[in-house]
C-alpha cells in the first residue's frame, strides 16, 4: 500500500485496550466511550465496507507497555487489506517482530523521537515506505510517552529531521481536538504539509463528511477516523467517496 499524490486514504481506526476495541477521549485511560468485543471482527467489518487500509493502535502498549500482540495477530488473519500499526513500540527488536508479521507500515512515536537512529535502522532494513513517524501535537508542541511529556519543538520543525532519518511518512495527530468530535484545525495540517514532501496522514477531531471534504483540500494523503465512525456521525461508504 503506497500513498498516491492525489488520493487521501480513508483509514478506520481500531484502537485496542484490554483485548477490546475502544475509543478514548484524548487518549485518557478511563475515558472509554466505545467498547466492543472481538476487535478482529470490527476490523473485518471495515474491510467489508470498502476500506483499503486499517489504522490499528495498541493502546495498552502505548500507555503501560502491556501489548495486545495476540489480538493483532487475529486481525492479521481476519483481514486481507494492509494494516498500519502503532502503540508501545519501544525497541527495535519489537518493531522488527511486527514488521516480520507483515504489518504493512509501522508507526513509531517516542522511540523514534528520542532515538532517531532507530528510524534509520528500520528504514534501511525494511524500506522507508514501511516506517511512519508519529508527530503528536498539543498546544502546537510535540508530545511523547502517551501524550504525557511535551518537547519544545513543533511538528513542522521535527518533520524534516525525520525525513532525513528515513521515515517514509508522518502521522500527525492534533491532541487538542482528538476524540472530541468537534472538528479539526486546518492551519496546522497545511503548515505540516507545506514543510515536508513526504506523505502526511492526519488524525484528530474528524467528525463529519464536511471535515473530510475540507481535509481533502490540504494535500494530506490519509485521514484516520475513529469515534465519528463508531458513533455513526460519519458513514464509511460516504467517506470513501473522498478517497
Amino acid at each position: 500500500m503506497s500513498f498516491e499524490k492525489d488520493k487521501m486514504l480513508i483509514m478506520p481506526a481500531v484502537d485496542i485496550k484490554g483485548g477490546k476495541c475502544v475509543q478514548l477521549v484524548q487518549g485518557k485511560p478511563g475515558s472509554e466511550q466505545v467498547v466492543i468485543e472481538n476487535p478482529e471482527k470490527v476490523a473485518g467489518r471495515w474491510e467489508s465496507l470498502g476500506s483499503e487500509v486499517l489504522h490499528i493502535i495498541d493502546l495498552d502498549g502505548a500507555i503501560d507497555n502491556n501489548t495486545n500482540l495476540p489480538v493483532i495477530k487475529k486481525i492479521l488473519k481476519e483481514v486481507s487489506i494492509p494494516i498500519q500499526l502503532g502503540g508501545g513500540i519501544r525497541t527495535v527488536e519489537y518493531a522488527k517482530t511486527l514488521l516480520d508479521l507483515d504489518i504493512e507500515r509501522l508507526i513509531i512515536g517516542t522511540m523514534g523521537i528520542t532515538n532517531p537512529d532507530t528510524i534509520t535502522e528500520l528504514s534501511n532494513e525494511y524500506g522507508s515506505e514501511r516506517v511512519m513517524i508519529s508527530l503528536d501535537s498539543k498546544d502546537s508542541k510535540v508530545v511523547i510517552k502517551g501524550w504525557q511529556e511535551q518537547i519544545d519543538k513543533t511538528p513542522a520543525e521535527l518533520s524534516l529531521e525525520f525525513k532525513n532519518h528515513g521515515a517514509g511518512s508522518i502521522l500527525f495527530t492534533n491532541v487538542d481536538v482528538e476524540g472530541l468530535l468537534g472538528g479539526f484545525y486546518i492551519d496546522p495540517v497545511l503548515n505540516l504539509v507545506e514543510s515536508v514532501d513526504i506523505p502526511i496522514v492526519y488524525s484528530g477531531g474528524i467528525s463529519s463528511i464536511d471535515d473530510i471534504k475540507k481535509l481533502s483540500t490540504t494535500g494530506a494523503q490519509g485521514v484516520v477516523i475513529g469515534s465519528a465512525l463508531y458513533k455513526e456521525k460519519i458513514d464509511l461508504k460516504e467517506a470513501l467517496k473522498y478517497q
